[in-house]
């Protein structure tokens, strides 16, 4: 069976990474999922994480989907590995569902001098440890130190990435950060909303520091992978579509898509999950 790629966020975050994803594979087909109506998920526990994220995979396979990609660090975190190894045996092992962590943590050994190295993210992707887990993996000798910022994605959410009140928040976890080590000469953007704050962090960062948006890591990643696996790439249509579903109002959906994406006319279709 073939069909587009699915690209799920519990939010906007991920229309991110959808865009660095179009942009270099624009070919392709893709069907964007938000989980508008339950996001945040960063605060909620592990076993609610992976409960909604299989629902959207499920969804996602039901609408021909071969491959998913979770475009949330949370889920990415807390459900990846359990959906990987204990659900796709179970519904369809030819199907893959691939994370975003895994890119980014690829990729930051050779854009560290100091070595070390700091993760921006929600209270769940922080308290998973994951990028801990990754980074060592694949570089024991860096440091990595995370801070929470459970306020960052409300703020975009609600549009207010330029407010005052964001200026606040982002100030206060790049200090914490910067604080807790300041060797750190880069930091990762590990959720995928915040790269709609970046000019913001930028501005309250050390100028030496190198600021990681996940987008291109992700989706160069997903060029190799496609190209090394011709299994999955042949059941990828490539039409150069997209759609976008939500579990929220449509034109609340539209609206924010909009400014994600920095273009006009989205159509959006509501739907429920679970």
């Amino acid at each position: 069976m073939k069909g587009a790629i699915g690209v799920f966020d519990s939010g906007y975050g991920g229309l991110t990474i959808l865009d660095k994803i179009r942009e270099l594979l624009p070919q392709y087909d893709y069907i964007y999922l938000g989980d508008n109506a339950r996001t945040p998920y960063g605060t909620r526990s592990f076993e609610v994480v992976y409960e909604f994220t299989l629902q959207a995979v499920e969804k996602l396979f039901e609408l021909g989907c071969p491959l998913v990609i979770l475009a949330c660090n949370t889920a990415s975190a807390k459900a990846l590995r359990s959906i990987q190894q204990i659900n796709l045996p179970q519904i369809d092992e030819t199907r893959r569902v691939l994370g975003v962590i895994r890119p980014t943590a690829e990729c930051i050994g050779e854009i560290t001098q100091s070595r070390h190295v700091g993760i921006l993210a929600t209270s769940g992707t922080i308290k998973s440890e994951s990028y801990v887990m990754e980074i060592h993996k694949l570089y024991p000798d860096i440091i990595v130190t995370g801070e929470a910022c459970p306020m960052w994605v409300p703020i975009v959410e609600n549009n207010e990435s330029h407010s005052e009140g964001a200026d606040y928040f982002v100030r206060q976890h790049i200090n914490r950060l910067m604080g807790k080590d300041p060797l750190i000469d880069t930091i990762i953007l590990g959720c995928t909303h915040y790269p709609l704050l970046i000019d913001k962090i930028k501005q309250f960062t050390p100028p030496h520091v190198r600021i990681i948006a996940q987008g291109e890591y992700v989706a160069e990643s997903l060029k190799d992978y496609l190209q090394r696996h011709p299994e999955i790439n042949t059941r990828c249509t490539k039409t150069g579509t997209c759609r976008f579903l939500t579990t929220e109002s449509e034109s609340k959906f539209q609206e924010s898509a909009e400014v994600f994406l920095r273009q006009k006319d989205i159509l959006v279709e509501s739907i429920s999950l679970g």
